[in-house]
C-alpha cells in the first residue's frame, strides 16, 4: 500500500474535522476522496502531507511515517492544494524551473513525466502565473507537482471552479500519469467525477461512509430511483414529502429523486396523488443509481 490511514482523528476545538478515518490506497491506484465541502478533505489531505498533524491515529505515505519520517515524504510527494498557490509574480517557465531547483533537479531530467501537459501551456511560458486562465493555471500547477518525479500524487479539488472542458482534458491526463505508476489521491465535490476513479471513499462530516469502486457502490444499492417532474419544482417537493411511503426526496436537475419505502409501489397511486394536489405535467420514470443517490442515502 502506497497510504495507510488507521483511526485518524482531528479536532478544531469544538469541531471534529476527521473522526475515526481508515483506509488504505493501492500502489499506482487513483482513489478518489468524494464529499462536499466541509467533509474534512482538506484536513486529510494537510496530515498525509505532513502540514498538519493528527490528534490521534498513524499513517503512512510511500512506506514512510507522516509523523516521524515528514522530511522523507516531503521529498516523494507531490501535493497540489485546492487554492492557486504558486507565485503569481513569475511565469510559467520560471515557476516550473523554481520548483525543481528546490528538489535538486531539473526541468530536462524529468521532462517526460510533465511533456504531456506542459505542451499545452508552452506557447504561453513567458506569461505571468497571475494572468492565467483557471485551467491553465491548473495544468501549471500539475506540472510543479510533477517535476520531482513523486511516488504519490495529492491533488486537493484540483478541477474546482475550471470549466467543464478543462475539467475533462484533466482527468485525462491523470489516466496518462497513473500508467506511469504514480498513486493518486485526488479529493472532489463533484460526484460525476467519482466514477473516473478506480476506488472512492465517500466522506461526509469526518466521516467515512463507504469504500469501493464506483461500479461496486452502484450495484450495491438496492433501492428504485424515480424521476419525477411537473409544472411546479418547489409544490412537488412539498408533496412528495408528504407522501406515506417515501424513503427520500431531494432535487437532481429538472428532476425530483425520489425513493419509496416500498421497492414495487404503484405508481399510479403517486401519480394521482400529485394531481389531485393541482400539479400539472407530472412524470414519474424509473432512473439509474449515481453515485450522488447513494451519497445521499449514506448521509442522512
Amino acid at each position: 500500500m502506497d497510504i495507510t490511514l488507521k483511526h485518524i482523528s482531528k479536532s478544531y476545538g469544538t469541531l471534529k474535522a476527521l473522526d475515526n478515518i481508515s483506509l488504505d490506497v493501492k500502489k499506482g491506484e487513483l482513489f478518489g476522496l468524494i464529499g462536499p465541502d466541509g467533509a474534512g478533505k482538506t484536513t486529510l489531505f494537510r496530515i498525509l502531507t505532513t502540514l498538519l498533524i493528527a490528534d490521534q491515529g498513524e499513517a503512512t505515505v510511500a512506506g514512510y511515517d507522516v509523523v516521524n519520517n515528514y522530511i522523507d515524504i516531503r521529498n516523494h510527494v507531490g501535493y497540489m492544494p485546492g487554492k492557486f498557490s504558486l507565485y503569481q509574480d513569475l511565469t510559467i517557465e520560471e515557476n516550473l524551473e523554481f520548483f525543481a531547483t528546490i528538489f535538486n533537479t531539473t526541468v530536462e531530467e524529468n521532462y517526460d513525466l510533465i511533456k504531456d501537459i506542459y505542451v499545452q501551456i508552452e506557447p504561453f511560458k513567458n506569461r505571468r502565473a497571475g494572468k492565467l486562465s483557471g485551467g491553465m493555471k491548473q495544468k501549471l500547477a500539475l506540472c510543479c507537482a510533477l517535476i520531482h518525479k513523486p511516488k504519490v500524487l495529492f491533488l486537493d479539488e484540483p478541477t474546482t471552479g475550471v470549466d467543464p472542458v478543462s475539467r475533462k482534458e484533466f482527468w485525462e491526463m491523470l489516466k496518462r500519469l497513473q500508467e506511469k505508476e504514480i498513486t493518486i489521491l485526488v479529493s472532489t465535490p463533484y460526484m460525476d467525477e467519482a466514477t473516473l476513479c478506480d476506488r472512492i471513499a465517500l466522506i461526509q462530516n469526518g466521516k467515512i461512509l463507504k469504500i469501493d469502486s464506483p461500479t461496486k457502490i452502484i450495484a450495491n444499492y438496492s433501492k428504485k430511483i424515480y424521476n419525477v417532474s411537473s409544472n411546479n419544482m418547489y409544490e412537488l417537493i412539498l408533496c412528495l414529502n408528504q407522501y406515506p411511503n417515501k424513503y427520500s426526496v431531494y432535487p437532481f436537475g429538472e428532476f425530483v429523486h425520489y425513493t419509496d419505502q416500498q421497492d414495487n409501489f404503484n405508481t399510479q397511486d403517486l401519480y394521482e396523488c400529485l394531481e389531485n394536489k393541482n400539479l400539472k405535467n407530472i412524470t414519474i420514470q424509473k432512473t439509474q443509481t449515481t453515485i450522488e443517490d447513494v451519497f445521499m442515502d449514506l448521509a442522512k
